[in-house]
């Protein structure tokens, strides 16, 4: 005598295809956000206001989150950004912003009010400074406690086009706290982990120093435009 099949079986049946085709298109939507360069978020970090080198009609924005008192950055400036500026800035391909992260405390805190006073002071003075700070991180014990007002300004005066006096009361004043305050809020937004982090419009490459990477993230956006 054959045995009815239950309406339970079918059932089961059923919930275990819908879970399985669930599955499946959560599988695929995380493969279309995620690529060989890194991970595709919904929106680029906004850069109204924020110190930003090369062609302002650029067609493709990289953003560097990084902090002055961390060596990884200090490296990936000496390494990866002279690479990308000849390759991509000056050849008027893409635009390159930089913006705080206060990973390191009060002295990265204060690195950064420097950075901003100089940048609302005199811009075409920002990058040289930028550089210039960056450099005078010690390569060996640089959890050292280097960056002090003394040495901002020490740094500022090797610098052309800076008024070391101005600088000197726009960092006493906390001058430049809006905008290091607003750089703190777009590294909450963006979920920045890591210094440095990079993005290449939408996309947050997956290691900063992987050129290559870069690059494929650069021209990719470029075939986009």
């Amino acid at each position: 005598m054959k045995r009815k099949n239950s309406p339970m079986k079918f059932i089961v049946i059923i919930t275990l295809v819908v879970v399985a085709l669930i599955v499946a298109l959560v599988v695929i939507n995380n493969n279309n956000s995620e690529s060989s360069e890194g991970t595709t978020l919904d929106k680029q970090p906004p850069i109204d206001g924020q110190p930003t080198l090369g062609d302002s009609n650029a067609p493709v924005t990289v953003v560097e989150f990084g902090d002055f008192k961390c060596p990884s950055c200090k490296a990936w400036g000496e390494n990866i950004y002279p690479q990308l500026v000849n390759d991509y800035v000056d050849t008027g391909k893409v635009k390159f912003s930089f913006i705080n992260v206060l990973f390191h405390g009060e002295e990265s805190k204060l690195a950064s009010l420097a950075a901003e006073s100089v940048y609302k002071q005199n811009p075409e003075a920002y990058w040289e400074f930028h550089k210039t700070l960056f450099k005078a991180q010690p390569s060996a014990n640089h959890d050292s406690s280097w960056v002090t007002t003394e040495k901002i300004l020490e740094v500022a005066s090797s610098v052309s086009g800076i008024d070391t006096d101005q600088l000197k009361s726009d960092i006493e004043s906390n001058s430049g706290m809006n905008e290091v305050n607003k750089d703190t809020e777009l590294v909450t937004e963006f979920n920045v982990q890591l210094t440095p982090t990079i993005m290449v419009n939408e996309t947050m490459i997956e290691d900063p120093f992987d050129y290559e990477a870069i690059k494929n993230a650069i021209e990719s956006a470029l075939e986009e435009n």
